[in-house]
């Protein structure tokens, strides 16, 4: 993907997963005109030919998607906010769950990422400003998520975040205790 004056989207902060029938899809996106999701082909990992963009979520400032499956839901988690600005950054993670890739995502109250919908996942706390740039690591029988943060105890330096991720009653991801103190800081 890439974008060009014609496109009214911006083709930044790939996200790709491949689902349960190996169909390889990547979200992308940005202020513009929000998220899309689109279909690629898994040999090339280029865009499917004549496969359609899918608008998936969409705010003021929006950006950072990324894209898992969990328990037979998709979840497509964004950034709302700005970031790069150290401990003036306003980025917080939010998330939407749907049945299909390429959505509707809702969130926990049913409102459409479309229409400003997105139930918060991880915002600021205390000395972590910021958080941003969701990714997901499988190991073993635990997630992990990343993601980076702007260190109010630091003079909001950049700084890699991980927490273990958890799953509520309802299905929804929480994040889980900061692996900082599991691990000695990261």
């Amino acid at each position: 993907m890439r974008t060009t004056q014609r496109d009214n989207y911006n083709a930044i902060d790939p996200s790709m997963m491949m689902d349960d029938d190996k169909r390889m899809w990547m979200a992308f996106g940005s202020f513009w005109s929000g998220i899309k999701v689109v279909e690629l082909d898994p040999a090339t990992g280029l865009r499917k030919v004549g496969a359609p963009l899918h608008a998936v979520a969409a705010a003021k400032q929006i950006e950072a998607p990324y894209l898992t499956k969990h328990d037979g839901s998709y979840f497509l988690f964004v950034n709302w906010g700005l970031c790069c600005m150290g401990v003036k950054s306003t980025y917080e993670i939010r998330v939407g769950r749907s049945t299909r890739v390429t959505g509707p995502y809702l969130d926990k109250n049913g409102v459409d990422l479309l229409k400003g919908g997105g139930t918060l996942f991880l915002g600021k706390e205390g000395r972590f400003i910021g958080p941003g740039q969701t990714g997901i690591l499988q190991d073993g029988g635990n997630e992990w998520v990343s993601y980076h943060y702007y260190d109010g105890n630091n003079y909001g330096q950049a700084t890699l975040g991980l927490r273990k991720l958890e799953w509520d009653k309802d299905g929804w991801p929480v994040a889980g205790e900061n692996a900082a103190g599991l691990i000695g800081g990261l």
